[in-house]
C-alpha cells in the first residue's frame, strides 16, 4: 500500500504542476488579442492585471479558467488516489493544490513567469473544503468594497486561509487531521502572501493602486481644466 501512495503523490504533484502551468491571461492575451499580458501593467500573469489591460470580459475568462485548473488539479488528485492506493487522501489534494499553485507561478509552457496564484488557489480550496471558499470570498470581497485594494484582499484572504481551514476541519466530527490540513494550507496561503511582497512594500508606503484611482485621477484633472477655461 505504501508504494501506491507514494506513486499517486508523485502523480498528483505532477499532474498539478502541468495543469497549474496553463496560463490562462497569457492564453487568453495571445490568442484573443495577439499580445502577452506580462508585457503591460504589473507584468503580472493573473486576473488583475488582465482586467486592466484588456477588459472585464477577458478577465472573468482568466479567473474561470485559473480557478477550473485549481479545482482540476485536486479532484484529479483525489482520483488518482483511489484508483492506485483505493484512499480518498485529502492530503494528497493538498499537495496537487500546492503544485497547481507553483505551476502557476512559474509556468512550465510560458518561460515560468506567471502570475501571483490568489484564483487558482481559490480553486484547489473550491476541490477540498467548498463552505471555507465561501467565507473567503465574502471576506476578499469586503476588502475590497471597502480599500479598493485588491492586493490587500488577497493578502487578507491568504492569511486567513489556514486559520479557516483548521476550524472547518476541527468542527467536523470525523475527518483529516485538522492541524495538518492548516499547515498545508499555510503552506499555499504563505506563498500567495511572498508573490505580494512589492505590493505589501506598496501598501506600507501608501502608494499602492485602486481600483478607479486612474479614472477618478483623470476625471480630476477635465474637471480642473474645464474650470481654468
Amino acid at each position: 500500500m505504501t508504494w501506491q501512495i507514494i506513486a499517486a503523490g508523485i502523480l498528483s504533484c505532477v499532474l498539478g504542476y502541468l495543469l497549474g502551468s496553463l496560463s490562462f491571461a497569457v492564453i487568453i492575451s495571445k490568442c484573443v488579442y495577439h499580445k502577452d499580458v506580462r508585457e503591460f501593467g504589473s507584468g503580472n500573469a493573473g486576473m488583475t492585471n488582465i482586467l486592466r489591460t484588456f477588459g472585464k470580459k477577458a478577465a472573468a475568462f482568466t479567473l474561470l479558467g485559473d480557478m477550473a485548473k485549481g479545482t482540476a488539479a485536486v479532484l484529479l488528485a483525489r482520483a488518482l488516489f483511489q484508483l492506485i492506493a483505493q484512499t480518498d487522501s485529502v492530503y494528497g489534494a493538498y499537495l496537487a493544490g500546492i503544485f497547481a499553485l507553483l505551476g502557476h507561478l512559474f509556468p512550465l509552457y510560458f518561460h515560468f513567469k506567471g502570475g501571483k496564484g490568489v484564483a487558482v488557489g481559490a480553486g484547489t480550496i473550491i476541490g477540498t473544503e467548498p463552505w471555507v471558499v465561501l467565507a473567503l470570498i465574502i471576506i476578499f470581497l469586503i476588502v475590497v468594497c471597502v480599500t479598493r485594494i485588491v492586493s490587500l484582499s488577497s493578502i487578507v484572504v491568504a492569511a486567513l486561509y489556514p486559520v479557516l481551514t483548521y476550524l472547518y476541519y476541527w468542527l467536523l466530527p470525523t475527518g483529516p487531521i485538522a492541524w495538518l490540513c492548516a499547515l498545508m494550507a499555510a503552506v499555499m496561503g504563505g506563498i500567495v502572501i511572498f508573490m505580494h511582497r512589492q505590493n505589501i512594500k506598496r501598501l506600507l508606503n501608501g502608494t499602492e493602486y485602486k481600483f478607479g484611482q486612474k479614472k477618478a485621477e483623470e476625471k480630476a484633472r477635465r474637471e480642473a481644466g474645464t474650470k481654468s477655461e
